[in-house]
């Protein structure tokens, strides 16, 4: 009788495993650790994101399979370690949905999007006051991951303030507050101490994501956007001048600044 085929999530757990096998397995998965591929897991998950905004769905397919090899490489590593499997990995993520979602799983009355936000995030303060290191760590920024971008961290670390009260009424505090911190960058900036303006720049950086925050904007998202709309006006300059025989970097300041301000034209009339 026949086998059935493994499904294609065996076969890679099989060539995970393959490539991690002292006898025969590849020289660099053998030697890499939860460490040395922390750092690709992180690159791959912003590769999903940006095959996303490109709506490139392809390539979300080839990214996503990307970011999978990740899970599995790190419960191979633990499986070795006698610490867990991909499938206890599984089971706990699935044990946590059903968890956090008693409306839908349980006797919970339904809810809307709003509501059920609002009880998720519930739900994960009583996990994290129900976990063994509570004791050490009964802070409500407790479990703000450190390795977060650090826009990313400061918005949930802003969160995590604000449920117990601590945060600004009104955008018009922050706008004010936003004020005080450029004035101190300029202080900062006077007195030549590169530890103190890199201080005061850090604080304006935070409570402008605060300002996001306050609008319901995410500051990560903001920032993302903004570095699309310089790359994008950028390379048109680039082109705008290889058009009129001009190499941009031999241009002066002011001519690149013209054909700046001759690319947002450009762009505000196209949008009419």
């Amino acid at each position: 009788m026949t086998s059935p085929s493994p499904t294609e999530f065996e076969r890679l757990k099989t060539i995970m495993a393959r490539l991690r096998d002292p006898d025969g397995g590849c020289p660099w998965d053998l030697e890499q650790d939860f460490a040395t591929i922390a750092p690709y897991t992180i690159e791959e998950a912003y590769e999903v994101a940006d095959a996303i905004e490109r709506e490139d769905f392809d390539d979300v397919r080839d990214e996503l399979g990307d970011l999978l090899l990740q899970v599995v490489f790190h419960s191979q590593i633990a499986s070795e370690r006698g610490l867990f499997t991909v499938e206890d990995v599984a089971r706990s993520i699935n044990e946590k949905m059903v968890r956090r979602h008693p409306h839908v799983f349980g006797d919970a009355e339904s809810r809307n999007s709003t509501e059920q936000t609002v009880a998720w995030e519930e739900i994960k303060a009583a996990e994290r006051a129900n976990k063994p290191a509570a004791s050490e760590d009964t802070s409500a920024l407790n479990g703000v991951a450190k390795a977060l971008p650090a826009l990313m961290r400061a918005e949930k670390l802003q969160k995590r303030a604000a449920r117990t009260g601590f945060d600004w009424t009104n955008a018009d505090d922050i706008l004010s507050k936003l004020d005080e911190e450029v004035d101190e960058v300029k202080d900062a900036i006077s007195g030549g101490n590169l530890a103190d303006i890199e201080d005061e720049i850090g604080d304006l950086i935070f409570v402008a994501a605060n300002l996001a925050r306050r609008h319901k904007l995410d500051p990560e998202i903001a920032l993302r956007k903004a570095n699309a709309k310089f790359e994008r006006r950028f390379r048109a300059m680039e082109t705008l001048a290889a058009s009129k025989g001009q190499i941009f970097s031999d241009l002066s300041l002011d001519e690149q600044d013209g054909l700046w301000r001759e690319v947002k034209r450009l762009e505000k009339a196209n949008q009419t």
